[in-house]
């Protein structure tokens, strides 16, 4: 019987459960991470599958999903033993800036900080556990929408730090569509300001951050 194609779906999990139509891509998994490369960039046109890749890479390493190797015993990656053993054992940092659509550069930057603050907010048990200080608690507290600029640019770099200190592994971190607020801002004319304000929030998490394993970002733009 030919399976249903969801079309839309962007959530690996809600695929391969309802056993949607499914093109097996998990051989990305293993290339990816035998590059070693630090950061990849990924640019593809939108409707490439490149949220749902993202959605397969979250789940197979996130520490959250440990024990669910249902979600990829039928395909390809699951053959490799060695791959076996990785799945479910590294924590990820997951986020996408696909919504950050303001006309302004004061809503994005607000948006942006609403998208830094729920990752705080999901992960709320660091900063009541013993690996964090209580000047790194008081960072913790500061994090929100309103966030000055200097701590909103630290925010995923500190968050690896706490997350490294806690699992005792650096993680991995995702951020799908990195460029739709520079798009945004190119229309409507605040480049000069979000360009500033993105260049030292990537610099500390993707170039100068020490506590980060390795890090997918994708975008629509070509580079």
């Amino acid at each position: 019987m030919p399976r249903t194609i969801s079309i839309g779906s962007q959530d690996f999990e809600t695929i391969i459960t309802n056993h949607y139509f499914y093109i097996d891509k998990t051989s990305f998994i293993k290339e990816w991470w035998e590059n070693g490369d630090s950061v990849t960039l990924i640019t593809r046109p939108r409707r490439f599958g490149k949220t749902l890749n993202m959605s397969m890479v979250e789940q197979f390493f996130s520490i959250e999903y440990a024990n669910r190797s249902d979600l990829f015993e039928e395909l390809d990656i699951w053959k490799d033993e060695k791959y076996r053993a990785l799945q479910g054992t590294i924590p990820v940092i997951a986020l996408s800036f696909a919504n950050v659509k303001e006309n302004t550069y004061e809503k994005t930057k607000i948006r942006i900080c609403q998208i830094l603050t729920d990752l705080y907010i999901k992960r709320m048990f660091l900063r009541n556990s013993s690996v964090l200080t209580e000047k790194d608690r008081e960072y913790f507290d500061r994090v929100s929408e309103k966030m000055t600029d200097t701590d909103a640019v630290i925010a995923l770099h500190k968050l690896s730090d706490f997350v490294l200190r806690y699992y005792g592994k650096k993680p991995v971190i995702l951020l799908d569509e990195y460029d739709t607020p520079m798009q945004e801002a190119y229309i409507n004319g605040y480049w000069e300001e979000i360009t500033g304000f993105i260049r030292n929030l990537f610099h500390s998490t993707f170039k100068t951050n020490a506590y980060l394993e390795r890090a997918v970002m994708t975008g629509i733009t070509r580079v």
